[in-house]
């Protein structure tokens, strides 16, 4: 079946890799990722054991409540309350653009794809990630997960991705993702994935998945 659709992540794929801006955070708090990490699975006793993380990507608590766990969660593993009111300022300006697959992805757009986003976000994030590339130059739908009150890899927001490409079905479909658990799921919907690893693996493997469903 030939591909007719191209669903593309955000972070890490249209971006430079997340765990720069993780990276540069640390740099910044002397928070490593470990201990936000230590955090988190505490802050689950916070949210009747619920992630912190996926409640916020979900649109389920606010960025300041999330914020709020972390510091009372932070405070017993640093020995003192950290401040993190530029949490999303330090990680936004680590990032950058990854022109080449923003590129690609605007080429897509002109060949006669159908073209959608499908990142798991924050809601109060949406001005930042958006001043990255012309989202709605190239993507006739953005499915955000802080906005749709699932993320990936639930099968559900998936299937909401492709009943917004409206007349496409799954086999239609090629998803890229940095992150093999969420193109696993992708798969096990009959949707064709490649995950996401650099530009010079990556892009030459995009390509070729849709060669190979335009010779099906």
């Amino acid at each position: 079946m030939p591909i007719r659709a191209v669903i593309s992540d955000f972070g890490g794929v249209l971006t430079s890799p997340l765990i720069e801006a993780f990276a540069a955070y640390q740099d910044h708090s002397g928070i490593s990722p470990e201990q936000l990490g230590m955090a988190m699975a505490a802050g689950a006793g916070d949210l009747d054991g619920a992630h912190p993380l996926f409640e916020l990507e979900c649109g389920r608590i606010s960025e300041r409540r999330f914020l709020d766990v972390l510091r009372d969660n932070l405070e017993p593993i640093l020995g003192h309350r950290p401040e993190l009111h530029r949490f999303s300022e330090l990680y936004f300006e680590a990032l950058e653009p990854n022109q080449p697959m923003i590129d690609l992805m605007a080429s897509f757009r002109e060949r006669g794809y159908r073209m959608a986003m499908l990142t798991n976000n924050v809601r109060e994030w949406e001005p930042l990630w958006r001043a990255f590339l012309p989202v709605d130059q190239i993507f006739e739908t953005v499915v955000d997960s802080g906005f749709v009150g699932m993320r990936k890899p639930d099968p559900e927001i998936y299937e909401l991705t492709v009943a917004r490409l409206d007349g496409v079905v799954h086999g239609d479909c090629l998803f890229v993702d940095d992150v093999e658990a969420n193109c696993e799921a992708a798969r096990a919907l009959g949707i064709e994935a490649v995950q996401f690893l650099d530009n010079e693996r990556s892009i030459p493997e995009i390509e070729s998945a849709l060669a190979m469903g335009s010779d099906d």
